[in-house]
């Protein structure tokens, strides 16, 4: 056993985005909110980070000030939610290969930088009893690539960070950040898939399919 614990990204990399489901959504949000879509879109990018490092309700609550917004603020969190919970369907390997690492004696971890409902709805999902640790920016305070996010989740799984192989698409600079933090870094580069800026940049190792790690792990 190379690594004793391996730690996956969420979202583009256990989880494809849907990217399709989530226009439809934001449309859908910004009805029941009564706001203008492309002003939503535009806030909703540029105040990303705030809502992936605290809770979702005053956030909500700081948009719909700053848009002019009466619409239903609980509406607006339930729908969010709701998709999100719909929204968290593992890749084709992702359960099979999470299942194979923790049969072969690995520790699991999962690192995601996300907003309150992926923590609030992750219990429902198929990935709420597979790991031993999941940390969610949202929760903690802070985001990748702080090296803060990734010695939690060492710390969680009991290993240090050079015992842990991190996993995941390259969004949010996550992959310098986990080799800064003292962990190897693997980047899941799947076919048809686009990759972020980020992750476009990234010249280190990759394996195109999750069950790719059980070779390297």
């Amino acid at each position: 056993m190379r690594y004793p614990a391996v730690i996956f990204d969420l979202w583009q990399t256990l989880v494809p985005w849907p990217t399709e489901s989530a226009e439809r959504m934001y449309a859908e949000l910004a009805e029941t909110w009564g706001a203008e879509p492309e002003a939503l879109l535009e806030i909703w990018a540029r105040r990303r980070r705030e809502r992936e490092i605290g809770p979702m309700e005053p956030h909500l609550r700081s948009i719909a000030e700053e848009l002019g917004l009466t619409g239903d603020i609980e509406a607006v969190l339930a729908m969010r939610r709701d998709w999100t919970a719909r929204s968290i369907v593992p890749r084709e390997d992702a359960v099979s290969t999470l299942e194979e690492l923790r049969r072969r004696g690995h520790r699991l971890g999962m690192i995601s930088a996300c907003s309150q409902d992926v923590p609030d709805v992750w219990a429902e999902t198929p990935f709420g009893q597979l790991f031993d640790s999941a940390v969610f920016s949202c929760s903690v305070g802070f985001s990748k690539p702080d090296p803060r996010i990734y010695e939690l989740a060492a710390g969680e799984l009991g290993v240090a960070p050079r015992d842990c192989l991190f996993v995941g698409d390259g969004a949010n600079d996550e992959l310098p950040g986990a080799e800064r933090a003292g962990m190897t870094a693997l980047q899941l580069r799947a076919p048809g898939e686009p990759l972020t800026p980020e992750g476009e940049r990234w010249q280190g190792s990759y394996v195109a399919r999750l069950s790719d790690v059980l070779e390297l792990a």
